[in-house]
């Protein structure tokens, strides 16, 4: 049995700042900055407060079934909220994609035929 490796995005925005909590995350923008971005274990955020209020979490997890990506996204959704909350960060919208990629990506149509049986 190989080893499989899983990407992980998790999605929010930032909710219910306080003024220094924004200027917190102004003065650290630039280690946070979408060019710096990379899948890792603990987890890789980017944001661009300046812009709009979203912000990005990608992790690299692995597991041995198909089915531990399962895990592999709740872990990492768990990570999310922590770093957040630990900073005492208000948070909204968390939603993730995750893909296995010892799979070969799905085309353009093969997308689209999963999406309307998903329906």
């Amino acid at each position: 049995m190989s080893t499989r490796t899983f990407r992980i995005t998790v999605r929010g925005a930032f909710d219910g700042l306080t003024d220094a909590q924004h200027a917190e995350l102004l003065a650290d923008a630039a280690e946070h900055d979408v060019l710096r971005a990379a899948f890792t274990p603990e987890g890789n955020l980017t944001y661009d407060i300046a812009a709009r209020p979203a912000f990005v979490f990608r992790f690299s997890d692995t597991g041995e079934e198909e089915e531990d990506i399962l895990e592999a996204t709740e872990r990492a959704e768990e990570a999310a909220t922590a770093w957040l909350t630990e900073r005492g960060y208000g948070f909204k919208n968390l939603r993730s994609t995750a893909e296995d990629l010892s799979q070969p990506p799905m085309g353009k149509r093969q997308r689209r035929a999963a999406r309307f049986e998903g329906a």
